[in-house]
């Protein structure tokens, strides 16, 4: 596989390799056509609409968690827009119907507010369904568990109401964040015992997102194998939202040392920063990995890379490298293509790093770069 020349992508910019994109739409797809069950593409991890003219050739659609959202997959993904909202606003519902063909309520007051505007819509059919909580999951960050203790998402067992499932079509659960089919294998047990009666009268169940499908390791025959269990007992259709599985490993954050200070050790300063341009490494937190760089005092030189805002915690990590670094030179990010550009802000009037694409027959393609302007409107 041909290398990317780094020095002709803008920094900092968010890069992503058609090639490796690619291999995960393969790898998806050969999951819709062993089992015959709908992949979407999660909008909420990875919105890069100028890559959804190669995605809409191998899923089934989008997911969408906002108006925006929705309107976006409606617009340049052009296929099936599916909605899941822990509210819907009252001024918002009448234009979502516009663009929905799914959408799926997290309340039963919320499904009784809304079903029979769901139910009139002209010219076509929106499916209705419900959220429910499986009361399980393996998520060890509390940020990113949706079956946390008191959450919000999802109906629990306790609250389900099933004498008041007219017009619901489906089931929905998400209580997974980048995991493997064996934790999905235990979910099914708690989801079945809880709401498993339910399904025959159901057409579709979703799985929602969290799957790693498309990560080296994971368990693809377990997967499907989940799948045509789940559609073969209760005849229904198995939907999967994945957000990060479309873009793992497909994207990069290139950036360059700004300048290098010493306080105990020694600090690299990049025009880029975590907390703008890829919050999950403070938020989760997890330690990005480096092309060519290790862990600490693993290589002669040990460097923290720090953020170019004014916030003190605008740190990356410690890496060690090869060769002293200098200012000029490229730090390259890998593994930067889901839930980094959806993510990202102008705190501090810092800039938003460019959008990028690279194939072999172009090389990097810039595809959007911003300015002062895009700071500006946000603003009032």
């Amino acid at each position: 596989m041909k290398a990317i020349d780094w020095k002709a992508a803008p920094s900092p910019s968010f890069v992503v390799d058609e090639r490796l994109l690619l291999r995960n739409f393969e790898i998806l797809k050969s999951v819709q056509d062993r089992t015959g069950c709908d992949i979407l593409l999660a909008l909420k991890g990875f919105s890069m609409f100028s890559t959804f003219p190669m995605a809409r050739n191998y899923l089934k659609g989008i997911t969408s968690s906002s108006l925006f959202e929705a309107r976006l997959g409606y617009e340049e993904f052009g296929k099936e827009v599916h909605a899941y909202a822990p509210a819907y606003a009252e001024h918002e519902i009448d234009e979502y119907l516009k663009y929905v063909d799914h959408i799926v309520f997290n309340s039963f007051d919320q499904l009784h507010k809304y079903k029979e505007k769901v139910q009139s819509v002209e010219g076509k059919h929106v499916s209705i369904g419900l959220r429910v909580n499986p009361g399980y999951s393996e998520v060890e960050t509390p940020l990113y568990d949706p079956c946390y203790i008191n959450s919000r998402l999802g109906i629990p067992v306790d609250s389900f109401r099933p004498d008041e499932l007219d017009g619901v079509e489906g089931i929905h659960f998400h209580a997974m964040c980048e995991q493997g089919s064996d934790v999905l294998e235990r979910i099914l047990v708690h989801f079945e015992e809880k709401y498993g009666e339910y399904l025959h009268q159901m057409k579709w169940i979703n799985f929602g997102g969290g799957h790693h499908i498309t990560r080296e390791d994971y368990d693809v025959e377990k997967l499907v194998s989940l799948i045509n269990y789940m559609q073969d007992k209760y005849d229904v259709k198995v939907i999967l939202e994945p957000g990060e599985a479309i873009a793992l490993n497909t994207g990069y954050l290139v950036t360059t040392v700004l300048d290098i200070v010493k306080n105990g050790m020694e600090i690299a300063i990049l025009d880029t920063s975590a907390t703008c341009h890829m919050p999950d490494v403070l938020e989760m937190p997890y330690r990005p990995q480096i092309i060519g760089a290790s862990t600490p005092n693993d290589k002669p030189y040990t460097y923290r890379l720090g953020g170019m805002t004014c916030l003190a915690g605008d740190v990356i990590g410690d890496y060690s490298f090869d060769e002293p670094l200098k200012a000029g030179d490229k730090i390259v990010f890998t593994d930067m293509a889901h839930y980094t550009m959806v993510k990202t802000h102008m705190f501090n009037g810092v800039n938003l790093p460019s959008i990028c694409l690279y194939n072999e027959e172009e090389g990097v393609k810039v595809i959007r770069q911003f300015g002062y302007e895009d700071y500006r409107n946000r603003l009032s």
